[in-house]
């Protein structure tokens, strides 16, 4: 199978499209949050790869599907500190479906991430 078959992939990567729709807005004063809610949102699809190209270690499938997943929170956070700002022109139900996307992102790896199995070391 094909890392672009799983749902949770596709997801991620079109969520990012969501986010640089919402940062082109975005104005100056929130340049550091730009900045930090594109580097997370752009890890998780790589994170999913890398840990899915790595699946035979189910130890490295884990990490990689535990750091997308905390990317995913990260991007959260920033749309969550953007929808605060005092600076903030991008509209509330925008912030809010995209952060809906994003924690549907976060519940699929957490439910990906417990269904991995760990061989015991002995």
């Amino acid at each position: 199978m094909d890392v672009t078959k799983l749902r949770v992939y596709k997801q991620a990567l079109e969520a990012f499209q969501l986010i640089e729709k919402i940062v082109k807005d975005l104005p100056l004063e929130l340049f550091d949050t730009k900045r930090q809610i594109l580097r997370s949102s752009k890890a998780i699809p790589p994170l999913i790869a890398e840990g899915f190209g790595r699946r035979r270690s189910q130890k490295e499938l884990y990490r990689f599907v535990i750091e997308a997943m905390s990317s995913s929170d990260e991007t959260i956070t920033h749309l969550r500190i953007i929808a605060k700002s005092l600076f903030n022109k991008i509209p509330m139900e925008k912030l809010r479906t995209t952060a809906g996307v994003y924690k549907s992102v976060s519940k699929q790896l957490n439910k990906f991430a417990s269904t991995i199995k760990f061989k015991s070391d002995l």
